[in-house]
């Protein structure tokens, strides 16, 4: 099976990042179980968005996987999780994500999944939960992170968010778009879906 040069060098900086970055090794450390895969290319208008944005500002720590998701976002298999949903169209046409292992990524793993989230500017990513437990790093840019029960913060290049199972949080992007690595462990195989309201 033949992946592009391009997945490749996705895959040896988020390697490099949980080697390096204390916070996605202790979390859960780089899956050694990797199957190769060949995600089909999907197209939505964020991934345009990601390619063209400026604003992501990162530190060196972040930059690597920064970039490397950047470059693998023209040829990736874009989510539309949220779809048919009643989440709206501004949403759908500016939120962005795609895996790297896992559905829709270049590799699997029975251990963990692993994906980057892109919001530009002024965007509301409304409550949500899963049952994966989930770590968000953020590379670059930065975003408003609230949790079910916990203070909101606001993150920057080389902070982590983590949600414990079915904790709904939710994310908000200002003046600055936001890209985040993004793992999940333990129940990994359902997706996210709204909470409502959570005060």
């Amino acid at each position: 099976m033949s992946i592009d040069a391009r997945w490749r060098t996705l895959l040896s900086a988020a390697r490099t990042a949980h080697d390096r970055i204390p916070a996605l090794g202790n979390f859960c450390p780089f899956p050694e179980d990797l199957r190769p895969a060949e995600p089909a290319p999907h197209h939505i208008p964020a991934s345009d968005l990601l390619v063209a944005d400026r604003g992501l500002y990162a530190g060196d720590a972040t930059r690597p996987l920064r970039d490397a998701f950047t470059a693998v976002a023209p040829i990736a298999q874009w989510r539309e999780t949220y779809r048919g949903t009643g989440i709206g169209e501004d949403f759908l046409s500016r939120f962005g994500c795609y895996c790297l292992i896992g559905q829709g990524g270049a590799w699997r793993s029975g251990r963990m999944a692993a994906y980057v989230v892109y919001m530009p500017p002024g965007l509301h990513y409304p409550w949500h939960h899963h049952p994966a437990e989930e770590q968000y790093l953020v590379l670059g840019g930065e975003a408003r992170f609230m949790r079910g029960g916990e203070p909101d913060e606001v993150l920057r290049p080389g902070d982590v968010s983590f949600h414990a199972s079915n904790q709904p949080h939710a994310m908000e992007t200002g003046d600055h778009p936001v890209m985040a690595y993004v793992l999940w462990r333990n129940g990994f195989q359902t997706a996210p879906v709204l909470s409502g309201d959570v005060t």
